[in-house]
């Protein structure tokens, strides 16, 4: 009798439990906010599983994201080398690709269908994401494969363009082969930021090729360890789509709208790295020390990226220094010497860790009216 009242209480705690709402997020679920007129999509379209050199199986891909909150991902294997193929020899190069997608049909994690294109330099290697059969993609000609990626509508992207293995100096060589791809509407985008590395000199080259800025983990390894554990968050592409859907977040790569963030930097067109500094900012209370001309500011840092920012206003700052850190989730005041009550102010900050172009810093403006 008391086995069976046992058996029924935990059966019913079971069933309470199981229809419980429940989020996969961790401590380190990544948060950015949208900007107007578009929805900001957290992304990561650069890793490997066992399917090609990666150390994991696909399904922890998708664990991952969403314990980070990301919105968006593809598991980009090597066409052309597959060091596991003794233990996995699995025929389908879409094999990756429909494992995470099964993983992740109920948690609301897009998954893009993609493979790395992997040859040696000049032509170094790219991913193609938003392929329809990877297998099409496999033993042609580095030019074949590119031609069949565009024939299936896809985005492509120069992985690691600066990575020393490619590129003895450390910086990224545009050869005539990429030129061309560019030229025949080949090659859309450019990873500016891969693993732990920032290639200003890849900035450049997306800014004067007009390719869509990317950042990725490219991860082989598990997150924890290569990221979480020493207190980082992966690099990812910030995509702003009209909304969360496969098409949109397409539509929004062809168009360049993307910010690639790796902890406190952020890289990205001045279109959409402005608008998304402003959005991640909230001032949150504004007023004069009673008996002063010093106007009190609280920012409040609504990101997953610590900002840097230095003051670019004619006013300085009481008791602070002109170079601030605002960290995430936290609020700071800032006290304005104004030498006069003013009713409306221009706070003017350098965002010291976003870059628009090399060596050039976003410079946001909050138009604020003082009560």
């Amino acid at each position: 009798m008391l086995r069976s009242f046992v058996f029924s209480l935990a059966t019913l705690v079971g069933l309470v439990s199981y229809s419980q709402p429940h989020s996969h997020q961790s401590m380190h679920a990544l948060h950015y906010p949208n900007i107007e007129g578009y929805v900001t999509l957290k992304t990561d379209l650069h890793q490997h599983s066992v399917f090609s050199d990666g150390e994991v199986w696909p399904s922890i891909r998708v664990m991952e994201a969403l314990r980070e909150n990301l919105d968006v991902i593809s598991l980009t294997e090597h066409l052309e080398y597959q060091p596991h193929k003794e233990d996995i020899p699995h025929p389908d190069r879409n094999r990756s690709y429909k494992l995470a997608l099964e993983e992740a049909k109920e948690h609301g994690l897009l998954v893009i269908n993609g493979s790395e294109i992997t040859r040696s330099e000049p032509i170094g290697h790219s991913n193609a994401i938003f392929i329809e059969d990877a297998n099409k993609l496999l033993k042609n000609e580095a030019e074949t494969s590119f031609q069949k990626a565009k024939e299936q509508g896809a985005f492509v992207f120069w992985n690691h363009p600066a990575w020393y293995d490619q590129s003895p100096s450390g910086n990224p060589v545009l050869s005539d082969f990429q030129k061309k791809r560019i030229q025949e509407g080949e090659l859309h985008g450019i990873e500016v930021i891969n693993t732990f590395d920032y290639a200003e000199e890849s900035l450049a080259l997306a800014l004067e090729y007009n390719l869509t800025i990317m950042g990725t983990s490219d991860i082989h390894g598990l997150i924890d360890w290569d990221y979480l554990e020493d207190g980082n968050h992966r690099p990812i592409t910030l995509i702003f789509a009209k909304d969360k859907t496969l098409q949109s977040t397409k539509e929004a790569l062809f168009e360049g709208r993307t910010v690639a963030v790796y902890n406190d930097l952020l890289v990205g067109r001045e279109a959409y790295l402005k608008p998304l500094l402003k959005a991640c900012v909230e001032i949150t209370k504004v007023n004069y020390i009673e008996g002063t001309q010093i106007l009190q500011l609280d920012l409040k840092n609504n990101s997953s990226s610590d900002l840097i920012f230095e003051n670019q206003m004619p006013y300085t700052f009481y008791s602070s220094s002109p170079v601030f850190t605002l960290e995430v989730g936290k609020t700071k005041t800032l006290n304005v010497k104004t030498l006069e009550r003013l009713d409306n102010l221009t706070l003017s900050l350098k965002a010291l860790g976003a870059y628009t172009a090399p060596k050039t810093q976003a410079v946001i403006e909050w138009d604020i009216n003082v009560e």
